[in-house]
């Protein structure tokens, strides 16, 4: 193992050790990792010391004009992977393995503020109302939707829910406790429609799905009594979009826009709005006051007489 792939490997320790980085972020940082340590051992350079600025600009090149062996990244990847980048470089200054930080002066490409498309309460009401059966599977997926409509929470942070965090919550509490990204905790509100919609299911269905497994502890489970994946989510919300008749594209993220953007319309303070989506700063909620303001604008042109 040569150096630079030591401190690579002792710099995922760290994120796992003492940052308490999830599994996905983990994934996230191997990949892009991966893709800096192939760039390298292309320019014969096998330890970070001799890395310098030209060779990051180089590297930024490669990645947005794509390559024989990959694709053109997009401006928010290539973001992602020079952030990779410059948190092992800051890991080796900290531990004494580089003495200068090459990755400071070195600016990401300017990413579109591309604004979040959210649902219409009609059409959330629609997508809820898609999975309004009787049965198991149906109880289930409603429990789900209900749930990340009401909460905003991340899919990562519903998937990684155990049966004994919401149970409790599903009679006696207003709140739920979720574990956002370093598993840091929030409280978030749990609505009294996905109080509902989650009692039937634990008492209704989820203890038949359970009957089919081996014993999860997961809140949510397949039909075969497993945890649920994300990926599994992610077919439930495009199958009960298209019963409902919904044509747009959407994703469990669309839920957390959707919750966002609903209440900001109906007139939350925005530092709500970032402790409940559990956002480290509140320019990264900002970009839902662009959504709101999009829906006044559109309000005032329809209704004012001299608007046009």
């Amino acid at each position: 193992m040569d150096a630079l792939e030591m401190n690579i490997r002792d710099f995922q320790v760290y994120m796992t050790a003492e940052r308490g980085a999830s599994p996905h972020t983990l994934q996230a940082y191997q990949r892009d990792l991966k893709r800096y340590q192939h760039f390298l051992v292309s320019q014969r350079k096998d330890e970070l010391s001799a890395v310098t600025a030209h060779d990051l600009e180089r590297f930024i090149q490669l990645l947005a004009e794509g390559s024989s062996k990959g694709k053109a990244l997009t401006s928010s990847s290539i973001a992602r992977t020079l952030s990779a980048v410059r948190s092992l470089h800051r890991y080796c200054l900290r531990e004494g393995i580089i003495d200068v930080d090459v990755t400071a002066d070195i600016e990401a490409p300017i990413q579109a503020k591309n604004l979040p498309h959210g649902l219409g309460f009609a059409q959330v009401e629609a997508l809820l109302e898609a999975a309004g059966g009787d049965d198991i599977i149906s109880l289930r997926d409603r429990a789900l939707l209900e749930f990340l409509y009401s909460t905003g929470a991340r899919i990562s942070e519903v998937m990684s829910l155990a049966v004994d965090d919401v149970a409790r919550h599903a009679r006696d509490s207003d709140f739920v406790r979720v574990y956002g990204k370093g598993r840091k905790e929030r409280l978030v509100p749990f609505g009294s429609y996905a109080h509902k919609a989650m009692e039937s299911y634990l008492t209704r269905s989820r203890p038949s799905l359970a009957a089919k497994g081996n014993g999860s502890p997961a809140l949510f489970l397949n039909s075969r009594g497993r945890a649920l994946t994300r990926q599994l989510a992610w077919t439930i919300l495009q199958t009960r979009a298209q019963q409902a008749g919904l044509t747009q594209k959407i994703s469990p993220h669309t839920l957390r826009h959707t919750f966002a953007t609903h209440l900001l319309e109906g007139g939350a303070d925005i530092r709500v709005v970032q402790e409940l989506l559990g956002h480290t700063s509140v320019t990264t909620t900002q970009i839902y006051t662009k959504v709101s303001q999009t829906t006044l604008r559109e309000v005032y042109a329809m209704t004012h007489p001299r608007a046009r």
